[in-house]
């Protein structure tokens, strides 16, 4: 089943129309090739070109009993051409044209997904400068740390995600990799010509080596890239999730009019689409282990890794596709609540102040260990007690003889935190391709 959010053009790339086209194009180009050689007569080339077809349905019919894709695939096609396909898959062995083909899949796949990224990175970057210099506590252990902005977790999930985007140029170049070398690759049964016109028509390179098939470490960087990429989708999305509970409630993923979240509890609005995407995660991941699996195979090749590619390599591109496009629709009607984040950051009686002070008690002359004793105590009572951390600094009669009160409110300034965001903007936005 495909996913709603996927895009139609994704979802085509990898239908067995496609899929069969580009195999009778690979086809059609060797004969070109070895017509060229002189080795396939012009007038047969002709009919091939004119008459060469499949039928889907009739594929899937021989299939059943002949059990073997490509001679399914030879057989429909040649049902159409007439005597004249015989010169049809001439020199070549079914991995010749199953991974051309495929390479060309995955391209079409990556070019998709880049865009994809790139509309996320777009998203994220309006919604960095929108939320650039709002108060937010930042937490560790999921406990109060010090102040950020919202305004950079998206900046930094812009930087991560354009890291992304460069990981997958570099995989479609990667798996852009024909294949026409014939039964083990050593062209006894196919001149190099033929691989090297058919590549250069499809917009392919030409694989400086390879066995019966090309080796898939191209393919399971691929798919570790789109790992990684759902990856990233859901540190976002698990993100979103935190900070949508009840008893932080600082950001909150779109309620659509009309949308329930719960059949027993009408008040639900549950972070369902950031939940779906830390799932499909796993399924992707998990699949990118199956690719590396895939690497290693018996002598110039088995067929283990077949059967897992048809699965993996289709379901991954396709998830990724459909985790990219819904969370941009996330994050472009994400709610923030400013109001919200400064009621979370006084939760903490301003005990995030605590390294100022544990540090301008150093400065005047105290110890590091006497200081952090000092202002680890006085915090544990602020905890204890419920009281404002700078006012019991300000009772202290050890904090006084190094700071007095009129130093101390200096320190509890939230403006000093942010003061430097200006500064990682600049290095996250420079000015690039991406931005």
């Amino acid at each position: 089943m495909i996913p709603r959010y996927t895009r139609p053009e994704m979802a085509k790339i990898w239908e067995p129309e496609n899929k069969y086209q580009k195999w009778l194009d690979i086809e059609i180009m060797a004969c070109e090739a070895w017509a060229k050689r002189g080795e396939i007569p012009r007038k047969s080339l002709a009919v091939i070109k004119k008459k060469a077809k499949f039928d889907v349905k009739r594929i899937d019919e021989i299939e059943k009993t002949v059990r073997h894709d490509v001679i399914a695939f030879l057989t429909s096609v040649a049902e159409k051409v007439g005597p004249d396909s015989r010169f049809i898959h001439k020199g070549l062995t079914s991995s010749d044209i199953l991974d051309t083909a495929l390479a060309l899949q995955m391209k079409e796949a990556a070019q998709l997904i880049i865009k994809d990224t790139k509309d996320l990175m777009a998203v994220l970057k309006t919604n960095a400068y929108k939320y650039k210099k709002i108060p937010q506590m930042g937490r560790s252990h999921g406990i109060h740390a010090e102040p950020v902005t919202p305004g950079l977790k998206f900046a930094l999930w812009y930087d991560e995600i354009k890291r992304n985007l460069a990981r997958m140029e570099t995989a479609r170049e990667n798996v852009s990799y024909g294949k026409l070398s014939g039964p083990v690759g050593t062209f006894s049964s196919v001149p190099p010509y033929i691989e090297k016109y058919v590549c250069r028509k499809l917009g392919l390179k030409p694989d400086a080596v390879s066995t019966q098939i090309i080796q898939r470490d191209r393919h399971a960087e691929f798919m570790n890239t789109l790992a990684l990429i759902a990856a990233s989708v859901e540190k976002i999305a698990l993100e979103i999730r935190h900070l949508q509970r009840t008893e932080v409630l600082e950001m909150e993923e779109p309620f659509e009019k009309g949308q329930k979240g719960s059949s027993a509890m009408p008040h639900k609005r549950n972070p369902v689409g950031s939940e779906n995407l830390c799932g499909l995660a796993r399924v992707v991941r998990s699949n990118a282990m199956a690719a590396m699996e895939n690497i290693a195979l018996w002598h110039e090749r088995d067929i283990s890794h077949s059967s897992v590619e048809r699965i993996i390599i289709p379901d991954s591109a396709i998830l990724v596709d459909y985790m990219l496009v819904r969370l941009t629709g996330i994050l472009r009607g994400i709610q923030v609540y400013p109001e919200r984040m400064m009621e979370n950051i006084n939760k903490s009686y301003g005990l995030y102040n605590s390294q100022r002070v544990l540090l301008r008690l150093i400065e005047k002359g105290m110890s590091r260990e006497g200081a952090y004793r000092l202002v680890q105590g006085t915090a544990m009572q602020s905890w204890s007690k419920k009281k404002d951390f700078k006012e019991l600094l300000k009772d202290d009669k050890e904090v006084k003889r190094f700071l007095p009160g009129a130093e101390i409110e200096k320190l509890f300034d939230l403006s000093y935190y942010l003061r430097n965001v200006d500064y990682i903007f600049k290095r996250v936005f420079k000015k690039g391709k991406t931005n």
